[in-house]
């Protein structure tokens, strides 16, 4: 299946890029959640206004992508998860969406929960590291602790 991707999709490629996917891959994943199009004629031919469009924002984003990573080194992120047992182990887990939540809490910029990369699961109390991914050039990793209510 042939598709430009609208969107960047870590391993795949970024917006306006041309690329060729499995049908499973295209119809389940990247068309319902609008990180790509079909590759028609008409589609094809906006290709470059897309890149332009994204090289622009790119250009702008990176200096604003190294403002915002310093603002997130500055802040100290603090999780209350619902429920842990004796042992400190959670009842859930700890999400990138609640780690969006919790920067927006302690008084940071807006993130989105796609950024946020949190390596394997937080099933613990305690203090973890997770990777903010801001722009393609800039990644920032947050300490990020863990407290039971």
């Amino acid at each position: 299946m042939k598709l430009i991707l609208t969107a960047d999709v870590p391993n795949l490629g970024a917006p306006g890029d041309i690329v060729e996917v499995k049908d499973g891959y295209g119809r389940n994943l990247l068309l319902p959640r609008k990180l790509a199009v079909v590759a028609t004629r008409g589609a094809e031919k906006q290709v470059a206004s897309i890149q332009r469009a994204q090289r622009a924002r790119q250009i702008r984003d990176l200096g604003h992508a190294k403002e915002v990573a310093g603002q997130l080194a500055a802040l100290s992120l603090t999780v209350r998860a619902k429920a842990a047992g004796d042992s400190g182990r959670l009842f859930g887990s700890v999400t990138s969406a609640d780690v969006a939540e919790a920067v927006r809490a302690a008084g940071g910029p807006a993130l989105d929960r796609r950024a946020v990369e949190v390596s394997g699961q937080i099933k613990t109390v305690g203090t973890h590291k997770v990777t903010v991914r801001l722009h393609p050039e800039v990644t920032t990793e947050l300490d990020l602790t863990v407290v039971a209510n």
